[in-house]
């Protein structure tokens, strides 16, 4: 995993496959990605496990394929798409070593041009609050495109009410999501749940090291990436067992309108 500029992000020159260049060879090297967990999250198998989860299946945004990997386990058809060459490269290996059959293909979450039509489920784990508000806006409209009536949809996105444990692209309202969103989406539910990362408060620290390393002072820098942060919260968040960031979003659930 690289870093990007804290000074000089923006949401529309959002490189994700720099993310991804780590991944190239046999095994991934340097920082994992910080949603690199190695399994499905959890918010996505207790989905499933209610039985909120029916027919053809569509991971946008599926990066390494985890979520994807673990529906096709339980014998859904599965497409995963991705923006990041490297990405699905690695999600179709992670398949193979699992003897599992999932579609993953490179495609533009906002146009989803060729899938018309197909979808009863669609998952996002963190897709979302990677958008602009305009390209949210047309990833909606590409999604009800893409998906059958009734269809269902599970996105789980960072949060501007919940608290900030550390930088993010984006934060989102609940207005945004019941305004945009809500237009052609029945929302059902939304509620905080605990994201799990590949984050440990370590990393964190080297993360926040490399990205103010041609800054003075590196609480201005995060602040200006993420006003949210308005101080080093490492020492507070919650972790798991194996000492990884668990992190507050929305878990957003709703039916296709129409």
């Amino acid at each position: 995993m690289t870093e990007q500029n804290l000074e000089n992000f923006s949401l529309e020159h959002l490189n994700l496959e720099a993310v991804y260049q780590g991944y190239r060879g046999d095994a991934p090297v340097g920082i994992l990605a910080p949603w690199d967990i190695a399994d499905a999250q959890p918010a996505v198998i207790a989905a499933e496990d209610a039985g909120q989860v029916s027919g053809d299946v569509i991971d946008v945004g599926c990066g390494l394929g985890d979520n994807a990997i673990f529906l096709a386990s339980r014998g859904y058809r599965v497409t995963g798409i991705d923006g990041a060459p490297t990405a699905i490269q690695e999600a179709q290996k992670r398949a193979r070593a699992k003897g599992l059959d999932v579609d993953f293909a490179v495609a533009d979450a906002t146009s989803l041009d060729g899938y018309e039509n197909r979808f009863d489920t669609v998952i996002d784990s963190g897709l979302y609050h990677c958008l602009t508000e305009d390209n949210q806006r047309r990833y909606m409209d590409a999604l009800y495109r893409a998906t059958k009536p009734g269809a269902r949809l599970h996105l789980l996105c960072f949060a501007e009410e919940l608290p900030a444990v550390f930088p993010v692209a984006q934060r989102v309202s609940e207005k945004n999501l019941r305004e945009i969103v809500g237009k052609q989406w029945n929302i059902t539910l939304l509620r905080p749940v605990l994201y799990q990362t590949s984050l440990t408060p370590e990393s964190i620290r080297q993360l926040i090291n490399l990205a103010a390393s041609e800054t003075e002072d590196v609480s201005e820098s995060l602040a200006r990436f993420d006003p949210a942060l308005s101080s080093n919260p490492i020492d507070s968040v919650e972790l798991d067992e194996q000492g990884r960031i668990k992190a507050p979003v929305w878990q957003l659930a709703a039916e296709r309108i129409g």
